[in-house]
């Protein structure tokens, strides 16, 4: 393996929650390099208050306040808590019948990285069915004992096969591979000519021993003194194994259907033997397997063409590390933005924790929604732009200095790739983040602060502080799994910079909020963008098809596009039938580099002076610690035809945006044409608008992940502060 997938921080760690209300307890999970329970670290835990997580020392700077009377500093003694990546998939115990006179191996395999490294595709104690390092399937006894004589293709269909024939004192391994091509109209398969077959002699009493007791089956890895190594890249179905005893009428056998309870970590063998199957480290579901005619492109209506898991070697979910201490929310402490830190003198981390008002209990009439999902999607992601240049700015600055570019081994994000080339689509909180941290730089030579997510976010709630405007939080987590009732309260919600990924759930709370009679603000740009899903044993576990269309990272393969963990069509929004523009009247329309510009005032209506109240000039926002503009990197604009409300009114537009800003995928038709119709120049810019609904409800948007960048600038006191300023007070003055 790679030796950056090796390198570890000395000090770090994670939560099991990310957001907690009084009387909740979050769990502290730490980890020390080189410390064992022999000699412990010790290590110091005190709470602060996050004000500001922006390191940029000609900007608010890092800003936090004691929470000593929540929360009395503490000692540990911390222990290095181990982790490895690589997904498999294991059986309770198995003890094989005795005296077998055959013992047969079996699988289909579409294998994805053959790189000279040895793959176990099945496995039952010293006995596997492997890829061997010159790519060729092979048997192993514990060493490699018989391989075909030609290497395996990748992303092919191979059934693949090793069978063991007793005879005498004797016994013939036979190994035997086919590739498996399209079914035909009945659903069996068409086997290709091109088999591979060797065999040969094996002592039969080694053999016996090696057969003796019980063992679980491993599938795409093997287990060796409790670790699992030799993972393989891939998709893989119908393992089984299979015996024969010369005294019984039939076979003894032990198989697992991967098309069965697909949203699940466990999968039942088919005999119904209690022997089932557990997903370690959380392989992909839901795959095309070799059964697929591209006929269906739902799992949910042809299951058994979907009978695959795609397992890599670089799978990694959840640590699963012992809690070090526990911390429980008083029942008076306020609801905010809290980081735990921890230090052992030399090295230290931080441990964000959004702590939220009891539901139906808030504390202020203002509520800041804090987009968890979005910072887990994004979690640990390793940009490509990254160089070892970006070090002297963390220097500089005294920035956050561990970077998941320089320490991938910790898992990356659903934003970069897995070793064999697939796109990540699972996240999780459950391990540490790098980039869930106060003064993590995500663009280490921009011209600005270079921040995004939760630093980013922190410009919104500074300006909260400074304006002294009192504001709870509540996350997209209870959002999701309360509904409407948690932020029905407030008299105002306020978006963060970037609310990019929802569920059904979140999205449905937040327009009943709106039909409601609350007033939303959406502060961002590229919101209520993709679609996800969440692991119903596992609520931790988020995924993410990246299905047809949308600005991507990567691109689901064909009949892919359906979330394992709830059956529904994956990828943007706005192919589910829910475009943005029907929540907060704006919608995504055009990227560029991490750079900003303005907005120019283009309705000079005498009913909405209020919101310029105190605004001398039309010119709105050229400046800003994020881009350099309040109006940059990803800009969301009205459009009618998918949702925006007739009567929403633009209020300004942005501007005199660079070259490199281009029109997202979903609105072009070709090279010349736009879904809109207007000319692709027509279409790079964002909108301001406000809008009422029937419920006695209202909207505000302004379509830009730079928008909050821009609060803080000359200590708080600019025309953006003043614009949002104006729409905060005129709607708390009308309720």
């Amino acid at each position: 393996m790679d030796s950056s997938r090796q390198r570890r921080v000395p000090l770090t760690g994670y939560t099991d929650r990310l957001s907690a209300s009084p009387g909740e307890t979050v769990h502290f999970k730490l980890s020390a390099l080189g410390a064992d329970p022999t000699a412990p670290r010790q290590v110091r835990s005190w709470l602060m208050h996050c004000i500001c997580a922006d390191p940029n020392p000609q900007g608010p700077g890092i800003i936090e306040r004691s929470a000593e009377q929540w929360y009395e500093a503490q000692q540990h003694a911390v222990i290095e808590q181990a982790f490895a990546a690589g997904s498999c998939a294991i059986s309770p115990a198995v003890e094989l019948p005795a005296n077998a006179a055959t013992v047969e191996l079996s699988a289909r395999i579409w294998p994805t990285r053959l790189d000279g490294s040895v793959q176990c595709i099945l496995s039952w104690g010293a006995l596997a069915l492997c890829i061997d390092d010159d790519n060729t399937l092979s048997l192993r006894l514990g060493e490699r004992v018989l391989s075909l004589p030609q290497p395996l293709i990748e992303r092919r269909w191979y059934r693949v096969t090793l069978c063991l024939q007793r005879k005498g004192k004797q016994l013939e391994a036979i190994l035997q591979q086919s590739t498996v091509g399209k079914p035909d109209p009945s659903g069996k398969h068409n086997t290709a000519t091109d088999s591979l077959r060797a065999a040969t002699v094996i002592d039969a009493e080694r053999l016996d021993a090696l057969l003796m007791g019980t063992h679980s089956v491993v599938v795409a890895a093997s287990l060796t003194d409790g670790q699992y190594q030799d993972h393989y890249n891939g998709k893989l179905e119908a393992p089984g194994i299979r015996t024969m005893n010369p005294h019984l009428d039939r076979a003894w056998s032990l198989s697992w259907d991967f098309a069965r309870n697909m949203h699940s970590g466990t999968i039942d063998d088919n005999e119904a033997r209690n022997l089932p199957l557990t997903l370690h480290n959380h392989p992909t579901r839901a795959m095309t397997g070799s059964l697929w005619s591209g006929d269906e492109m739902c799992w949910r209506h042809a299951a058994a063409q979907y009978a695959a898991i795609h397992f890599h070697d670089d799978d990694l979910v959840d640590f699963r590390w012992q809690d070090t201490f526990s911390f429980t929310i008083p029942d008076d402490m306020p609801s905010g933005v809290y980081v735990m830190r921890v230090s052992d003198g030399e090295h230290e981390d931080a441990l964000p924790i959004f702590v939220c008002a009891p539901t139906g209990r808030p504390g202020n009439r203002i509520c800041m929604l804090v987009p968890t999902f979005t910072y887990a999607i994004y979690g640990n992601h390793a940009r490509p732009d990254w160089h070892a240049g970006w070090q002297q700015r963390i220097k500089d600055w005294n920035t956050y200095p561990y970077n998941p570019a320089q320490y991938p081994g910790y898992g990356l994000s659903t934003y970069n790739y897995h070793s064999d080339g697939s796109g990540i689509c699972h996240a999780s909180h459950l391990r540490p983040l790098f980039n869930l941290r106060p003064g993590y730089n995500t663009f280490g030579e921009s011209h600005c602060s270079g921040l995004r997510h939760f630093q980013a976010d922190s410009h919104l709630w500074a300006w909260l502080d400074a304006m002294k405007l009192g504001f709870d939080v509540i996350t997209d987590r209870e959002l999701h799994d309360k509904g409407v009732d948690c932020i029905a309260p407030y008299d105002v919600l306020l978006t963060s910079s970037h609310p990019e990924y929802h569920t059904l759930e979140t999205l449905d709370a937040l327009r009943h909020y709106r039909d409601g009679g609350g007033h939303l603000s959406y502060l961002g740009g590229n919101g209520f963008y993709w679609r996800i899903a969440i692991h119903s044993e596992e609520p931790g576990v988020l995924e993410i098809r990246r299905a047809e269309a949308g600005i991507r990272a990567w691109a689901s393969e064909p009949g892919e596009y359906y979330h394992a963990f709830d059956g529904q069509y994956g990828g943007l929004w706005r192919r589910n039938g829910r475009p943005p523009q029907q929540l907060c009247g704006l919608g995504f329309s055009a990227q560029g580099e991490f750079n900003g510009s303005h907005y120019r005032r283009c309705n000079h209506d005498p009913d909405y002076d209020w919101v310029f109240r105190g605004i001398d000039t039309d010119i709105i926002g050229d400046f800003g610690f994020s881009g350099g503009g309040a109006a940059g990197f990803e800009l969301d604009r009205a459009d009618y035809h998918l949702g925006t409300p007739d009567n929403a009114t633009i209020l300004a537009t942005s501007e005199n945006h660079s070259d490199d800003f281009i029109l997202v995928p979903e609105e072009m038709l070709t090279h010349l044409t736009t879904l809109p119709g207007p000319p692709v120049s027509e279409l790079l810019h964002a909108n301001i608008i406000w809008f009422e609904v029937a419920g006695g409800g209202s909207v505000f948007a302004v379509g830009s992940i730079t928008f909050c960048g821009s609060l803080p600038w000359n200590d708080y006191d600019n025309p953006v502060s003043r614009l949002l300023m104006n729409v905060v007070e005129h709607v708390l003055q009308d309720d």
